[in-house]
């Protein structure tokens, strides 16, 4: 692959997830917070969490500023981390992928209502691979990042890949 389509592949995989997380998850979340509404506390509560509020509220700021990060391509290895870690809370802890997982290939069984009671954890898992992918291969040419090191999202990096004159 060429390296002007990798980069536009990292700009439609960074704004696809970076809106989504942002917008359809994050937000609500924060809104939800903001109102007073306790339901996402009392959810993450159950999971577990000591100091639920605060973990809510990490969460929620993880997937909203994290995911406004990866659209602008600002940070994108940092908010992609960040959301990697909030995604595998939410792919195992919340859904039970893991568990899922073994129901799907026959290795388990679970009740009916236990299996409805997780969530469908595919969403979950999807923005997790895609928050992987950015990672490790950070936001390329066309996000802010690039713009502010001067080309090292391009892989120019300690001068690696230009001429010397």
């Amino acid at each position: 692959m060429n390296r002007g389509a990798a980069d536009l592949a990292l700009l439609l995989l960074r704004l696809g997830t970076g809106l989504g997380l942002a917008l359809a998850h994050g937000l609500p979340k924060v809104q939800q917070l903001l109102a007073g509404d306790t339901r996402f506390v009392q959810a993450v509560a159950q999971l577990g969490f000591p100091a639920p509020t605060l973990f809510a509220w990490l969460c929620a700021l993880a997937e909203l500023a994290g995911g406004a990060g990866l659209a602008l391509g600002l940070l994108t290895r940092a908010c992609a981390a960040v959301n990697v870690v909030n995604l595998a809370v939410a792919a195992v802890l919340r859904h039970h992928a893991h568990l899922q997982l073994l129901a799907l290939v026959g290795l388990r069984s679970y009740a009916a209502d236990t299996l409805a009671g997780w969530g469908r954890p595919e969403l979950a898992l999807l923005y997790l691979m895609a928050c992987a992918a950015l990672a490790l291969a950070g936001g390329g040419a066309y996000a802010v990042d690039g713009a502010l090191v001067g080309g090292r999202a391009r892989g120019k990096a300690g001068g690696k890949g230009k001429k010397k004159r």
